[in-house]
């Protein structure tokens, strides 16, 4: 996916005979080529720089239109043949500093002298509250009210009719029409994403955004991390509740309901009409089905066939865990189960 300029201001190209010695990495290739961006391994276009981490054991898709890989030792097999590559213990690491040198997070460095910026496109019919504040370049619908003391960071555009409640952030997001998000929700923010640097752990920059479609509500106090290159996705007409915690690049689908004190783990992706209960837990890169039910306080760690219902944890399911639950019940109490 192209970064997204209204939320990530592009600094200029780089060519990777720079990078190289940006980085201190080995350089392996025409120092020539010129990187005008940064991406995943799998999703990456051609002008891009990727990485990939860890210790190789895995079989990692790399796109073919990739410009170049940063990579270790470990993963010297999986680049392609005639591919440039960088190679460096901690790609992760020097890829988010290539990433920097290459684009600023305009919310990083935005200095909010005027409560409503004068390059912000505010609807006439649009109520913006006592303390709400909005970014350069943003966007406010037709109807939207925004809550008091609420900010829409620099390029967010949020749709018609949208109810914002009090104390909600937004950053590095679109926001579709009748979406509404309660009070202390935080839409955008960097994810959890952490990776090894020079001195010990280090955050890793994320340059994705937050998409949210048509009439969907997150609760209050509810976070929707952005995506690390690619976007997290919120389905339209998806229900979320209060005090849930989405990830970085989850994409939900449609009509998707999650109640409250849920938390899912990066990279997720969940269908159409999957009703997850309260607490429940989803390790990253699962695929949840279209139509799953998800029983309260589940641990869910693998992927899920449309239209299943499983619980417990680890999750399997729904009827396999009743009977196991029942029959541990019965060896705890065997005088009563007698």
């Amino acid at each position: 996916m192209t970064i997204d300029p209204r939320f990530y201001a592009p600094l200029g190209a780089q060519t990777l005979g720079k990078i190289a010695d940006l980085t201190g990495a080995a350089l392996h290739g025409d120092a020539a080529v010129e990187i005008k961006g940064v991406s995943a391994s799998a999703t990456g276009r051609a002008g891009d720089l990727a990485f990939l981490d860890g210790d190789g054991k895995g079989t990692p898709s790399v796109s073919p239109d990739v410009s170049a890989l940063i990579v270790n030792d470990a993963n010297l097999p999986h680049v392609p043949a005639g591919m440039p590559y960088l190679l460096t213990p901690l790609p992760r690491h020097f890829h988010g500093v290539v990433a920097y040198a290459m684009f600023q997070p305009r919310h990083l460095v935005w200095r909010a002298d005027e409560r409503i910026s004068a390059d912000a496109k505010v609807h006439p019919e649009a109520i913006l509250s006592p303390g709400a504040v909005v970014g350069p370049g943003a966007t406010v619908g037709d109807g939207t009210v925004v809550g008091a003391n609420s900010v829409i960071g620099p390029g967010v555009q949020v749709g018609r009719n949208c109810r914002i409640g009090a104390n909600v952030s937004i950053f590095c997001s679109l926001v579709g029409d009748h979406v509404t998000l309660l009070s202390g929700a935080r839409i955008g923010e960097s994810g959890f994403g952490v990776t090894g640097g020079p001195g010990g752990m280090e955050d890793a920059p994320h340059f994705g955004r937050v998409i949210l479609q048509d009439h969907v509500t997150i609760g209050a106090n509810s976070c929707i991390d952005r995506g690390v290159f690619d976007d997290t996705i919120i389905g339209e007409r998806t229900k979320i509740d209060n005090l849930c915690q989405i990830a970085h690049n989850v994409v939900f689908g449609r009509s998707v309901v999650m109640a409250a004190f849920g938390g899912i783990s990066g990279s997720v992706s969940v269908g159409d009409a999957a009703r997850i209960g309260g607490r429940v837990g989803i390790a990253d890169h699962v695929k949840i089905g279209d139509g799953v039910n998800l029983a309260a306080s589940s641990g869910v760690f693998r992927d899920i066939k449309p239209g299943e219902t499983w619980g417990g944890t680890p999750a399997k399911p729904i009827r396999q865990w009743m009977r196991e639950i029942a029959w541990v019940q019965k060896q705890a109490n065997p005088k009563k189960s007698s």
